[in-house]
């Protein structure tokens, strides 16, 4: 047992990339699904197909393809070497911002047209229809989906254990079943992605009660 605990702060190590992989995803692909939400719904032909081009390539493919895709991409045909984490965070952003984008496409089109309409007619510009009256509704709707991909996002982050330089709560944990032919750490990892997602359904609750009282109070 000894032997097995003395591989726990290993574990912990790698638990806070998964943790750093996480974050930055969430960070960078929450703001960037928005605007290829728009530019899909936009009357610009060339944007709109630009835009579902994107998301039905990221949506299309399988995340691990995606993955090793960047990670040689960059010094096999441009000759640049980034780093192994670099390649993680770039794939996870493009990935899960695609899938975000349809998330707040759906969230848009769920919108009464009476709305629109109603705006339009008191003058508003479209801009500030938008900004003012869309999108804070839509962030309202889009708040389960939302949280459902991120938990999904915690046990995605388990893939970047494909990219041999990044030593995530996964990589660690084979490494520590390796070495003691024990299959315990891949328990101990099971608890510590299962106390990710626990603490992301809690903060999700917390909002949910915090957007009830804020209708309820019709503020």
């Amino acid at each position: 047992m000894d032997k097995i605990l003395a591989y726990v702060p290993f574990m912990l190590e790698g638990t806070l990339v998964t943790v750093e992989i996480f974050v930055l995803t969430l960070l960078l692909s929450l703001p960037l699904g928005l605007p290829v939400a728009l530019g899909a719904n936009s009357r610009v032909w060339p944007l709109k197909a630009l835009c579902k081009v994107y998301v039905w390539i990221f949506r299309g493919t399988p995340l691990i393809l995606q993955l090793f895709f960047f990670y040689f991409f960059f010094p096999m045909v441009l000759n640049v070497q980034i780093s192994g984490f670099v390649a993680v965070i770039l794939t996870f952003v493009l990935n899960y911002a695609a899938y975000f984008a349809e998330i707040y496409r759906g969230g848009i089109n769920s919108i009464d047209r009476g709305q629109y309409e109603a705006a339009f007619a008191l003058g508003i510009p479209k801009h500030l229809t938008t900004k003012d009256i869309i999108l804070p509704q839509t962030m309202k709707a889009i708040l389960p989906p939302v949280v459902n991909e991120a938990i999904t996002l915690v046990k995605d982050t388990a893939l970047a254990s494909t990219i041999g330089t990044v030593v995530d709560l996964m990589k660690a944990t084979n490494s520590a079943v390796n070495r003691l032919t024990n299959m315990i750490p891949f328990f101990i990892a099971a608890v510590f992605y299962l106390i990710m997602t626990a603490v992301l359904t809690l903060a999700a609750g917390r909002m949910e009660r915090y957007f009830s009282r804020y209708d309820a109070k019709g503020e």
